[in-house]
């Protein structure tokens, strides 16, 4: 790689940090300025505020004490998580993360989206900020099936659901609910919703009067959880890259 001259390093324009940080793979930009905040970035020794900027080249950048490395360019893969497992990249209070189960990759990915730490299924990782911002975003409006266990009448709530339901002051709504199975006092239910709102569906439930057992999401646009085993990952194709909104 040819070597920057100084004029050339001199001309550089700078970029916000948890833009860099983001771009290099590390954490999203709000994560990165989560990361600022908490004084876990320095820059040319000097810990970083919010609102600063850098340059890539010119200036020593470090999270966590280790100074950012070339980008390697960006990764895309799911994850079956499995129950009990938080969606961070770290937990102070030293519970398991999923970052714990994405082993054999060179490129620091973190996760797109999130599943509470009793919820299963279909999650993405990711380095690239604007795949996970276009995946996120509210105006993206991708579907998300989950296959729900609960208990109580599943067919009295099948009804229900079906309808706009109040959650945390707010009117929702289900694209579609079916009910795939019942049994004695439950049922098993397909639910698919386009919002993401903090434990959405387990809120949906109680409010039509019955409890998730267990919640587990099977798909994400066209995107499928398949035969893909719990606590294994998998790379995306291209194709599914595409598919969920990579320009």
């Amino acid at each position: 790689m040819k070597r920057r001259t100084d004029q050339e390093l001199k001309e550089e324009k700078p970029v916000r940090i948890q833009k860099i940080i983001s771009d290099h793979g590390i954490a999203s930009r709000r994560a990165a300025e989560k990361m600022i905040q908490d004084g876990r970035v320095c820059v040319n020794g000097l810990r970083a505020v919010l609102g600063q900027s850098a340059k890539v080249d010119a200036d020593l950048i470090s999270v966590d004490g280790v100074p950012l490395g070339k980008s390697t360019g960006y990764v895309y893969l799911m994850l079956n998580k499995p129950r009990g497992y938080l969606t961070t990249v770290r937990d102070d209070r030293g519970r398991k993360t999923v970052m714990e189960l994405i082993k054999g990759i060179d490129a620091r990915v973190y996760p797109v989206g999130r599943l509470d730490l009793n919820s299963e299924g279909l999650l993405l990782f990711t380095n690239d900020g604007g795949f996970a911002n276009a995946v996120m975003h509210p105006s993206s409006c991708k579907q998300k099936t989950y296959e729900v266990k609960v208990r109580g009448d599943a067919l009295k709530a099948l009804d229900l659901l079906r309808q706009p339901v109040k959650v945390d002051e707010l009117i929702v709504q289900a694209l579609n609910v079916e009910l795939a199975t019942s049994f004695n006092n439950g049922g098993i239910l397909h639910i698919s919703i386009s919002e993401g709102r903090n434990r959405q569906i387990r809120k949906m439930c109680i409010n039509c009067g019955v409890t998730v057992i267990s919640l587990k999401r099977l798909s994400l646009g066209l995107l499928e959880l398949g035969e893909l085993k719990s606590g294994q990952w998998r790379f995306l194709t291209k194709e599914e890259v595409t598919a969920l909104g990579k320009v």
